[in-house]
């Protein structure tokens, strides 16, 4: 049964975390790595956010990072700074992408009240997925992923999907090939990062907690008959 292979390794990731966060998806700013170094298994990366981002964060406090759940270990002048540890470089872009330079997505952890403008998002990267084309006939901008196929169990026809910590809508699925697109809109293309994928990109991708819950309930029951 694939989905119990899915939830544990899900479960796993999540148990490496002492606290929950929640984010919305809507990316409100994005940042530049000042630094990356491993230390004993563990990377520091420095990043600096525009003016204002950071206001009243302190250590301890959760900020997506391309989509990833980070905690802040510093605060130092103008750059946030976060340890990460292998398992999660290992199974995020982050190992690859974190270098002086690179422009990441970021976001605040949602707070009490908070409009939820996107849909719920964990931080907690299900998979990768790879940018297989980027097509922008008649004024759109899609993007056709692929992710392994057992994901797509999981990824609907008008359900949603975080890419790089972005709250997307599915626009169409190929489930046979493990491929999904999704519409991009100008203010998504200007805001983050996600304008710049070209084919071979890969990105951080978060499957909805209510589908896959939903999903492998049903799977579970169906299976028990």
């Amino acid at each position: 049964m694939a989905w119990q292979g899915r939830a544990k390794s899900w479960r796993a990731s999540c148990a490496t975390s002492a606290r929950s966060s929640m984010f919305t998806g809507i990316v409100t700013a994005t940042g530049r790595v000042r630094s990356a170094s491993d230390t004993a298994g563990v990377q520091r990366i420095a990043i600096t956010p525009p003016d204002g981002f950071a206001a009243g964060i302190a250590a301890g406090a959760s900020v997506a990072v391309d989509g990833v759940c980070l905690t802040v270990s510093a605060v130092a002048g103008n750059a946030l700074e976060f340890d990460v540890v292998a398992e999660t470089l290992a199974r995020t872009t982050l190992g690859e992408r974190m270098t002086e330079g690179v422009t990441v997505n970021l976001e605040r952890s949602a707070r009490l009240g908070d409009e939820i403008g996107g849909h719920l998002v964990s931080g907690h990267v299900s998979t990768t997925g790879t940018v297989i084309a980027v097509e922008t006939a008649d004024g759109a901008h899609d993007l056709r992923l692929r992710v392994e196929r057992d994901w797509m169990a999981y990824i609907f026809v008008k359900g949603f999907v975080a890419l790089d910590g972005i709250s997307l809508t599915v626009g169409e699925t190929w489930p046979e090939a493990g491929e999904f697109r999704v519409h991009l809109i100008p203010e998504t293309l200007e805001r983050t990062t996600i304008g710049a994928c070209t084919p071979g990109d890969r990105l951080n991708v978060e499957i909805d907690a209510m589908t896959r819950a939903t999903v492998e309930t049903v799977t579970r029951i169906m299976e028990a008959q």
